[in-house]
């Protein structure tokens, strides 16, 4: 086995560059916080005007099954009847 000096001092970063990591850091946690506020009240006004519709949507739904059911139950009564 080859024995293979690596380096033991770790490399100096230069300072503009440690600047520039930590403020694109920054800026990326700064812009990910203005998206997720602007993404959360969007969702909050979709779940608001969802609970709003909700009654009337249910209520057509109902009424839909309603019809289905009584077609149903007419189209098994013609068949049981012969028609």
């Amino acid at each position: 086995m080859s024995t293979v000096e690596l380096n033991p001092r770790p490399v100096r970063v230069s300072p503009l560059i440690k600047f520039g990591r930590w403020s694109f850091l920054t800026a990326g946690i700064l812009y990910g916080l203005m998206k997720h506020n602007r993404y959360s009240k969007k969702e909050n006004a979709l779940r608001e005007e969802e609970a709003r519709l909700k009654p009337i949507r249910d209520a057509q739904i109902a009424e839909r099954k309603r019809i289905a059911a009584a077609a149903e139950m007419k189209a098994l009564e013609d068949s049981l009847a012969g028609k």
